[in-house]
């Protein structure tokens, strides 16, 4: 029997103060404009100066902060280097500022750099032909389809700062030395592509990222850019891979909510919660189903517009991974190219 989930911090650092978790290890909160409000961010001190994990979106706010945090909690010492843990806005939002303004290297895995990189130079005023496809393809809402249809898309360098060339590369079974400790690096896959997870070999650190969250689950999202990827399915196998680290003293680090115990309960959980959605999600394929039909049976709850489109996106990737599995069928409608999903028999 693995311990319980325990939260040894109950309330996290206000903007612009720290927690010291371990010895040169601090704990800064970054706020967000958007419904999940925050991304946690760490440093960790060696003598040439401190090593960031993580840095929220690029805005002036968020500037003006970790100016405030670096003259503040981390008493105007230099930041040497940069981790970033996967290639989402608010992870990766400020790599880029920190490289121009303060000289810093930047760590992450290969996937993650070019994949932001790349993102950066995909600049849209409108949905691209690609994009509408997709979004009919899951049987989006008609009005919303019409509405976002000429809308600006949200882009990717809207809330990333420009990556210049360089980085240092790792990868699963890297190793690392920041903070005075020692880190293995593991990877995961299914929410973002190639997530690192950084687990110190001299205390019971891990950095978790959103590979490991304690209380929500992160999106496991398709995009246009993928429409038949199985996120859903990498995911599992990622959580199953990475269990085998795990144990019930590790102190997990998140990239959002509270730190943690009881990790290995915690995978347990990540992986039980998926299987879970995906048996509500087949009994309701008894009939013919668009994803956009299936939010209710995966989410439990009514979906707003702002969460729309992550919601698709998810209940795409589990329906990708049903049909990989071999579990149902899908087939065009006729009248508007949406897939409609059943399960066999």
């Amino acid at each position: 029997m693995n311990a319980p989930l325990t939260f040894p911090w109950e309330t996290p650092p206000p903007p612009g103060e720290a927690i010291e978790l371990a010895e040169n290890l601090l704990w800064l909160r970054i706020p967000m404009p958007f419904r999940l409000d925050h991304v946690n961010s760490y440093a960790l001190w060696d003598n040439d100066g401190w090593t960031i994990v993580d840095t929220g979106i690029d805005s002036e706010d968020t500037r003006a902060l970790w100016r405030d945090l670096m003259r503040g909690p981390l008493g105007g010492k230099p930041v040497a280097r940069l981790i970033v843990t996967h290639p989402h806005p608010d992870h990766i939002g400020l790599a880029g500022w920190f490289q121009t303004e303060f000289g810093v290297e930047l760590i992450t895995t290969q996937t993650a750099w070019l994949y932001a990189r790349m993102l950066q130079l995909d600049r849209q005023l409108k949905p691209v032909d690609e994009t509408l496809a997709y979004w009919r393809a899951g049987g989006m809402d008609p009005e919303l389809y019409e509405k976002r249809r000429t809308e600006r898309p949200f882009n990717f360098a809207d809330l990333v700062a420009d990556l210049p060339l360089g980085y240092r590369r790792v990868k699963e079974g890297s190793t690392l030395r920041f903070g005075g400790r020692t880190w293995d690096v593991h990877i995961g896959n299914g929410h973002a592509p190639e997530h690192a997870t950084f687990w110190s070999r001299d205390d019971e650190l891990v950095i978790g990222g959103d590979q490991l969250l304690a209380t929500i689950s992160p999106n496991l999202g398709v995009h246009a850019t993928e429409p038949d990827a199985d996120p859903v399915g990498d995911w599992l196998e990622s959580c199953e891979y990475l269990s085998q680290f795990a144990d019930d003293h590790q102190l997990v680090l998140p990239g959002h909510k509270l730190c943690f115990m009881g990790l290995p309960t915690r995978m347990r959980q990540l992986i039980d919660n998926h299987h879970f959605a995906l048996d509500r999600l087949m009994e309701f394929l008894d009939q013919p189903r668009t994803a956009a039909e299936c939010f209710k049976p995966l989410f439990k709850r009514k979906i707003g517009e702002g969460e729309y489109s992550l919601a698709l996106n998810e209940a795409i990737g589990h329906l990708n991974h049903l049909y990989r599995t071999g579990k149902i069928t899908r087939r065009r409608r006729a009248s508007d190219d949406a897939w409609l999903w059943q399960r066999k028999g």
